[in-house]
């Protein structure tokens, strides 16, 4: 009872002081811990009953039980195993209240999925497969778990002093002399306190179940940070980061989450200049590609949120950043033997090694170089509206070289695609993917090497992940038509039963079954398919330009900073286009269809036979 307000603490002992609490930035000549204003609201807080049981042994159940409040009596000597299922994976502190079963053995475990049972070898394999997440039976729980020993009070209570993640919960149960009563076992749903204020209507059961998985997923994977997942490492990665933080805009409006992972990745810049991979963390662990996406993060925040001061000072930890890789660039801008992980993509192909590209004898690569030629680009832009001018040209010399450098050692004119390495024996769509985002590639090359990366099957594809740089680059070359038919990898998730996407591409053998990197239709269903992207700093102009594919009629709703955008899409049978558009007071836009373009105001206006 120590919950209750009547419960008498009087016997507790005091906690132990270890020391004085101050403002950060105010002297104190002893030791003190330096306190900051909490820059994000409270985690939320919700009771949800977990849904059915799947499987029991030992004893028969109220077919109440869990979805409704519904006690049980386990008799004494009794061995009990309940598998119940969430039907959904959530993150939640299971509470579990029971009466007396003095001596009682109970056990809670906790899992995504369960693992198929594929039997032992002389080699004692990992067991890793999951198969369909819907199905149990064949199947191992291997799982986090929590044990206990009642001691015979009543209507005791349990609860974790951590959350936990689980689709799938069994409870096991052993009973010494004494019956043991449950009397009830919920969950209360934790996470960042995001609001769902973005809505995409199609009449396509498909897309709508992506876009409401997703939406899971990147709640799952939001805390007090981001996180790659919340089953396994819970830490904010900056390459998972930045998708999450845009699905959040583009969601929800929020901006709170994301502006505390951009401080907290700049708190972690090493010595050296870059940042780490992942922060906080207790595990200093360093993938430089991440610190230039985290750059890629300042430089979203510019664009959708209008707040240009919060952006400015975080230049200098930028320019560390790409001081760090100019330490590594040979005099033609190569990033040569570049340390550390050089994380790019969980792709499998050839050369590939531990998510690293291939490097060539020269130990260079194209994948990584390009990945820095579009930190430049980005950082010049940056610098030039916010920052120095002297800052600004030297990146934009710097991007000059290198530019010309990666067309030079790694364009092959007999594939016509950009090789990995200078030997040109390993291709991939991400080397493709930025050389085009980065300009390298443009016009109607562009174009051709676009659709020639997506239809070359024999070259590395990217995961899961990366698509999200993949179609990026397809709407940048004008195939934006084409991403609702490039969503196989989403509905192969759907179809394994997954109510979150999976860490990579192999569904099957998947680690983790939540990592909202893989959400990133979350945004294309706007940015690209509805068509709605920011057109200037601040989001302050827009740009509308809907690639609906097959559909003919489809809408949404999105959160902007001033208010909220929202589109109605409907194709006649002659195919022009109708529409009813509406963007908030202070902005201003433009309309594209079919290479016509049509100023907006502010309001609600009308486009018909268009």
């Amino acid at each position: 009872g120590w919950k209750n307000v009547q419960y008498v603490d009087s016997g507790w002992a005091w906690a132990a002081t270890i020391a004085s609490g101050l403002p950060k930035g105010v002297f104190q000549t002893d030791l003190c811990w330096m306190l900051v204003p909490r820059n994000i609201p409270p985690v939320e807080l919700t009771r949800q009953r977990v849904q059915k049981v799947r499987l029991v042994t030992g004893m028969s159940l109220p077919a109440s039980f869990p979805s409704l409040q519904s006690s049980f009596t386990v008799p004494a000597h009794t061995s009990v195993k309940i598998l119940l299922d969430n039907e959904v994976l959530t993150n939640a502190y299971p509470v579990l209240r029971f009466s007396k079963g003095k001596g009682a053995d109970i056990s809670l475990g906790y899992a995504e999925a369960l693992f198929i049972d594929e039997g032992r070898d002389k080699d004692w394999k990992a067991q890793n497969k999951k198969g369909n997440r819907n199905e149990v039976d064949g199947k191992r729980f291997v799982g986090v778990k929590d044990e206990l020993i009642a001691d015979g009070g009543d209507d005791q209570e349990f609860t974790p002093l951590a959350w936990r993640t689980y689709r799938y919960l069994q409870m096991e149960i052993t009973t010494a002399e004494e019956p043991l009563t449950i009397n009830d076992l919920y969950g209360i749903f934790t996470g960042y306190p995001f609001q769902l204020k973005a809505k995409f209507t199609t009449g396509n059961d498909t897309l709508e179940k992506i876009f409401e998985t997703g939406w899971r997923t990147a709640r799952l994977d939001a805390m007090e940070t981001y996180m790659d997942c919340p089953y396994y490492e819970q830490l904010q990665y900056v390459g998972d980061t930045r998708i999450q933080a845009m699905v959040s805009l583009y969601n929800a409006g929020d901006d709170r989450l994301m502006r505390n992972a951009i401080e907290q990745i700049d708190y972690s810049r090493m010595a050296e200049g870059i940042t780490l991979s992942r922060y906080p963390t207790a595990n200093a662990q360093q993938i430089p590609p991440f610190s230039l996406w985290w750059i890629g993060m300042l430089n979203d925040y510019y664009m959708y949120r209008n707040d240009p001061a919060f952006v400015q000072q975080f230049l200098p930890g930028e320019r560390q950043v790409l001081q760090f890789f100019n330490k590594y660039q040979l005099a033609d801008g190569s990033l040569e033997n570049a340390p550390y992980w050089e994380f790019t993509d969980w792709a499998g192909g050839n050369g590939w090694q531990s998510g690293t590209p291939p490097l060539g004898a020269d130990g260079c690569s194209a994948a990584l170089d390009l990945q820095l030629l579009w930190a430049y680009e980005v950082a010049a832009k940056l610098e030039d509206s916010l920052g120095m001018k002297v800052f600004a040209n030297e990146y934009k010399k710097r991007a000059a070289i290198l530019a010309a450098t990666v067309t030079r050692k790694y364009w092959d004119p007999s594939k016509q695609l950009f090789a990995d390495t200078r030997e040109k024996k390993d291709f991939s769509q991400h080397t493709n993917t930025l050389a085009i985002l980065t300009g390298i590639s443009t016009g109607d090359r562009a174009k051709a090497l676009a659709l020639r990366m997506i239809s070359d099957t024999a070259i590395t594809q990217a995961t899961i992940y990366f698509q999200y740089y993949v179609n990026q680059a397809l709407r940048q070359t004008g195939f934006g038509n084409l991403y609702l038919d490039r969503l196989q990898i989403w509905k192969d998730n759907l179809a394994m039963g997954l109510s979150t996407w999976a860490e990579i591409s192999d569904i099957n053998a998947a680690r983790s079954d939540c990592h909202a990197w893989g959400a990133s239709p979350n945004i294309e269903f706007f940015r690209t398919v509805l068509g709605i992207d920011t057109d200037a700093p601040g989001f302050n102009k827009i740009k509308i330009e809907p690639n609906l594919g097959s559909l003919s009629d489809v809408s949404g709703t999105m959160p902007h900073p001033r208010g909220e955008i929202t589109v109605g899409y409907h194709l006649d049978l002659q195919g022009r286009m109708n529409a009813v558009i509406a963007i908030p007071k202070g902005t201003s836009g433009v309309f594209i269809w079919k290479g016509r373009e049509r100023a907006l105001q502010a309001g609600e206006q009308k486009i018909e036979s268009w």
